[in-house]
């Protein structure tokens, strides 16, 4: 990928016009310095070519497997099971991604690998966690242990009529990435900052007592011990939040920022 330093626009693809997918490109299209929007994807292309007109953003739709020919960066925020295929195009050119899908990645570690050996990059937002800068310090270290339990109404999880809570899961965070791809990418990200996916314990939540998405980090390690919670508005797609996508402009204006804050 061309060097972030660089004052030329970096050409920037996004693929997924989820709810997530399109505050991103809505913001691009606004403008973001040093980025400019080239192209989308989305499974309904005719509906999202609809959509993004009613919005007076003219960019266009194309096919997952084209996108990499007409852009440097691609912003994923399809769903996971598209992650390998759509990030080996471009990390295979050298070309670098950000991921939303992170629990794809617990699944396709590879692409590590080929981005290492491609000198591409694979960037994970914060997305709707905290404290990631902390436990990926405290990693330097020895962590000790690591637990995050995350509460979220019902409907996030398709439930109903649930008059108290009720755990849905409890186990590591690679159980979790596969039993609960859409609803728990920040466990992935937690243990991929910190002590890996086996040793990061998770607990899941449906909880009709809450409105927000709700997570809370436990970390115990030779440096610190801190825990940390956060409670998310959720966006349009209630399994998602809507800090999410400010994450991502977050992420792209600190590439380009001559000051950069946080580890």
């Amino acid at each position: 990928m061309p060097d972030m330093s660089e004052p030329h626009q970096i050409r920037v693809a996004v693929a997924g016009l989820g709810a997530i997918g399109l505050s991103v490109v809505q913001a691009l299209a606004q403008g973001v310095d040093g980025f400019t929007l080239v192209a989308v994807s989305a499974k309904d292309r005719a509906a999202a070519a609809q959509r993004l007109s009613d919005l007076s953003i003219a960019v266009p739709v194309l096919a997952l497997e084209d996108l990499e020919a007409h852009a440097d960066l691609l912003i994923e925020s399809a769903p996971a099971e598209l992650l390998p295929d759509l990030a080996r195009a471009f990390l295979a050119k050298g070309k670098s991604i950000v991921v939303l899908s992170v629990s794809a990645l617990a699944e396709n570690i590879d692409l590590i690998d080929l981005a290492r050996a491609t000198g591409a990059q694979i960037f994970v937002p914060s997305g709707a966690l905290l404290g990631l800068d902390a436990v990926a310090a405290a990693a330097q270290g020895t962590i000790h242990s690591v637990q995050i339990v995350t509460r979220k109404p019902p409907a996030g999880f398709g439930l109903s009529n649930i008059s108290a809570p009720q755990c849905v899961f409890a186990g590591s965070a690679r159980e979790a990435a596969q039993k609960f791809p859409a609803n728990i990418n920040v466990a992935v990200s937690l243990g991929l900052a910190g002590i890996g996916l086996d040793a990061t314990q998770v607990e899941i939540w449906a909880d009709p007592a809450v409105k927000r998405n709700v997570h809370t980090v436990t970390v115990q390690s030779d440096c610190a011990t801190f825990s940390m919670s956060i409670e998310n508005v959720p966006s349009e797609n209630p399994k998602t939040s809507k800090i999410t996508a400010l994450s991502v402009l977050a992420l792209l204006r600190k590439m380009r920022a001559p000051l950069r804050i946080g580890s």
